[in-house]
């Protein structure tokens, strides 16, 4: 027969393993830490967090709806949020989590990094407190918190997950140095911020991988802050503009070598805007681009980073591949027509 399992027994008391007398903190203690910390970005961070009902001007001259998050970030109510939940709105009408609500209006946005600063028709409100992106490390800690589906400052925990990614934005270009985090973001998190250990706002939360558990996406508050500055006085981000569509292109080793060319690939501009720099400057279609003031172009992204503001009314040296040889030309790119 076989013997029955008696289920009653006392307390089990676990084997003298000379574990127990290991130093450490307890792990109930750690947990507890963990708590405080979460509690302690809840109760200081959210009270900053609202959220953004907009709506919309549809060309069938009807209304849509949609909403989002965002982070109040001055006492007299300017806000970030993302350029894709507020970029041509008719009307945003801002909640608080007490409940108040308040009219708003858009100062500016950055679709190029998804980024918009919106004002809220109020005074008194409570800021966050912007950190500093640059000194955060993969492995610590990040909570995000949002309105995902509508339920408001709702918090959501996790790490970084990784530092310097891109990420490309609804216009096309690449947003770099992106924070990717593992806590979860759904609609409605977009435009809400991505909060450190300290209760400090590290990132704007932006994207998440659609059919994916744990790739989330946010702009880094540096960025943030920079973008910001110019929305609130300019209204918008100035880039420098040349005029050109074009597509990346490998180049041929044997063009490489007789050319003695520093990259392996470049963009090839299939058209030139009438009365642009480009067409001003002599570019045709059919140049392949493959620097700019002697920095390599070897692809649409990096013609885009080097147009920045900065370069608009500049003379640079535009060098180009026609007819089997290298060619320079002078062009003075203006700033992007809105």
């Amino acid at each position: 027969m076989h013997p029955t399992l008696d289920w009653t027994v006392g307390p089990f008391t676990a084997p003298d393993d000379g574990r127990a007398d290991l130093e450490g903190p307890d792990d109930r203690d750690l947990l507890d830490a963990y708590s405080r910390t979460l509690v302690d970005v809840a109760e200081r961070v959210s009270p900053s967090v609202i959220n953004l009902d907009v709506t919309h001007r549809v060309r069938s001259g009807h209304e849509r709806g949609g909403s989002g998050s965002g982070v109040v970030f001055t006492p007299d109510g300017l806000a970030l949020t993302n350029s894709h939940v507020v970029h041509g709105a008719r009307r945003l009408r801002a909640t608080l989590p007490d409940g108040s609500a308040f009219d708003a209006d858009l100062i500016g946005d950055d679709p190029d990094t998804d980024l918009a600063v919106v004002r809220l028709n109020a005074s008194g409100l409570t800021p966050a407190v912007l950190g500093d992106s640059s000194r955060i490390r993969v492995g610590q800690l990040a909570a995000a918190i949002g309105n995902p589906y509508g339920f408001q400052c709702t918090l959501t925990a996790g790490v970084v997950s990784a530092l310097g990614r891109s990420l490309r934005s609804v216009s096309g270009r690449l947003i770099d140095n992106v924070i990717q985090t593992d806590a979860a973001l759904n609609p409605g998190n977009s435009g809400g911020p991505l909060v450190n250990s300290r209760s400090e706002v590290v990132g704007i939360n932006t994207a998440v991988i659609r059919m994916a558990q744990g790739l989330c996406f946010a702009v880094p508050v540096n960025t943030a802050s920079f973008v910001a500055v110019h929305l609130i006085q300019h209204g918008s981000i100035r880039r420098a503009y040349l005029g050109v569509a074009g597509q990346n292109i490998p180049l041929t080793r044997r063009t490489v070598r007789a050319l003695q060319l520093p990259v392996q690939s470049s963009v090839l501009i299939v058209s030139v805007e009438p009365s642009s720099p480009a067409e001003r400057a002599g570019l045709r279609k059919g140049d392949v681009l493959i620097a700019l003031d002697s920095t390599n172009i070897g692809s649409i992204d990096d013609l885009h980073r080097f147009l920045t503001g900065r370069m608009i009314d500049r003379s640079l040296t535009a060098t180009v591949i026609r007819d089997g040889g290298v060619k320079d030309l002078l062009v003075v790119p203006g700033g992007r027509p809105t």
